[in-house]
C-alpha cells in the first residue's frame, strides 16, 4: 500500500500495524494526514479477513496533535472553510472510531491534543511509562471539541474538567489512572509484547462477536437500563444463532 504519503502499513497475516510517518513533525495531523487516515478507515472496515489493527507513530513521538503550519492556516480561513476543516477531522475520528475490528495504539513519546484523541479513539491503548498526554487546545485559545466525545466516554466528565480546561501535561500513569490507557510498560521496548498480549486475546475470540460487541457498546452508551433492553436482547440472540457463535460453543462444550 505505497499509495499513502504519510502513513506507512505493515500487514501480517490478520493484523494491519499503521504507522503515522511524520517524524519531522512528531505526527502531527494536517489535512493530509487526516484525508490519508479517513481514506484508510474506509478501506480498512471493508476488509473482512482483518482482525485488528495497531496504530503507532515514527520517530520520537505517538501523534503532537495539530501540525503548526497547518493550524496557522487555519486564522485565515472563513468560518465555511473552518466547518469543512473541522468536519473532515470530525470524519476522520469517526471513521477509526467505527472500524468493526479492535483497534489497539502504541503509544511513546508525546501524545498531545488529537494525538491524545486518537488515543481515546482506539479500544485498546498501551504506552511507555515515559509518554505525556496532554488536552492541549486551551492554551491556543481551542478547544478539544472534536475529540470531547471519545475522551468523555473514556475518562468521563470529572477527569475531563480538569485536563480540558487546564491543558497541563499528564503522565501515563496518570492516563491509566482516568481510563485514557489500559496497560502502561517500563519502556518503549516492552510495548510490542504488550500489544501483542491483547493480540493474541483478540485473535483467540470471535471476530463477528467483537464486531458486534464494538457496535452494542456505540448504541448503548449512557442510555437507561430499560431502554436499551430490547436492543440488548436482540443483539444477544442474533449472535447466538450466528455460525460462529455455534461453532465456538460447540468445540467450548465438547473440549476435554
Amino acid at each position: 500500500m505505497g499509495k499513502f504519503k504519510h502513513l506507512q502499513i505493515r500487514r501480517e497475516k490478520a493484523v494491519e500495524y499503521l504507522m503515522l510517518n511524520r517524524p519531522d513533525v512528531r505526527n502531527a495531523f494536517n489535512e493530509e494526514l487526516i484525508a490519508e487516515l479517513t481514506a484508510w478507515a474506509a478501506e480498512t472496515g471493508q476488509d473482512a479477513h482483518l482482525r485488528a489493527v495497531v496504530i503507532s507513530g515514527a520517530g520520537p513521538a505517538f501523534c503532537a496533535g495539530g501540525d503548526l503550519t497547518w493550524m496557522t492556516k487555519m486564522a485565515t480561513y472563513s468560518h465555511e472553510e473552518n466547518i469543512r476543516d473541522a468536519t473532515s477531522a470530525a470524519r476522520m475520528f469517526a471513521a477509526i472510531d467505527t472500524l468493526p475490528m479492535p483497534v489497539i495504539a502504541r503509544v511513546h513519546g508525546a501524545a498531545m491534543g488529537g494525538g491524545a484523541g486518537l488515543a481515546a479513539v482506539a479500544d485498546i491503548a498501551v504506552a511507555e511509562a515515559g509518554a505525556m498526554f496532554a488536552f492541549t487546545e486551551v492554551k491556543l485559545g481551542l478547544l478539544p471539541a472534536l475529540i470531547a466525545p471519545y475522551v468523555l466516554a473514556k475518562i468521563g466528565q470529572s477527569a475531563a474538567r480538569e485536563l480540558f480546561l487546564t491543558g497541563r501535561r499528564f503522565t501515563a500513569e496518570r492516563a491509566l489512572q482516568i481510563g485514557l490507557v489500559h496497560a502502561v510498560v517500563a519502556s518503549a521496548g516492552e510495548l510490542d509484547a504488550a500489544v501483542q498480549r491483547y493480540l493474541d486475546d483478540v485473535l483467540g475470540s470471535g471476530r463477528d462477536a467483537i464486531a458486534a460487541a464494538k457496535k452494542l457498546i456505540r448504541q448503548i452508551a449512557n442510555k437507561p437500563p430499560d431502554e436499551i433492553a430490547p436492543l440488548t436482547v436482540e443483539a444477544l440472540a442474533t449472535q447466538r444463532a450466528s455460525a460462529e457463535a455455534q461453532e465456538r460453543m460447540k468445540a467450548f462444550l465438547t473440549r476435554k
